[in-house]
């Protein structure tokens, strides 16, 4: 099995497993495992990423019925335009820089999903209702 094809597939578990998006690991994947450029990374995981997460929404809508037409459309919009600013911005770093960047995000999350592990919600249970009613 090529080694791309098997970092995906990995990458494609882990992100189920855990409930994370597959370009947060695949990114690290591709710079450290892959030996990709970092430039050259982004693109691809963002081209990747648009057909998984458009399969995901239409396995959802189809099967569960559970899309937010009007959520999807402001996060389609957010993403549009952060991605134009994303994008001139990431022009004017260095792959070092961006590297450092993901590197900080990754931290974080970890930091975050550590102090959920450690501090005990104010409200164990709550009863509410589901799908707008």
């Amino acid at each position: 099995m090529n080694p791309p094809l098997l970092v995906g597939l990995l990458v494609g578990i882990l992100a189920a497993i855990m409930g994370v998006g597959g370009g947060f690991i695949m990114v690290p994947a591709m710079i450290y495992l892959l030996g990709m450029p970092t430039k050259v990374v982004v693109g691809t995981s963002l081209f990747q990423i648009i057909f998984v997460t458009g399969f995901a929404t239409l396995l959802h809508a189809t099967t569960n019925f559970t899309v937010d037409m009007m959520l999807a459309v402001l996060l389609l919009v957010g993403g549009v335009v952060g991605a134009q600013i994303g994008t001139r911005i990431g022009v004017k770093m260095k792959a070092e820089q961006l590297r450092i960047l993901l590197a900080i995000m990754v931290l974080a999350v970890c930091g975050r999903l550590a102090l959920d592990l450690l501090l005990q919600p104010a409200e164990l249970y709550s009863i509410g209702t589901g799908g707008g009613h």
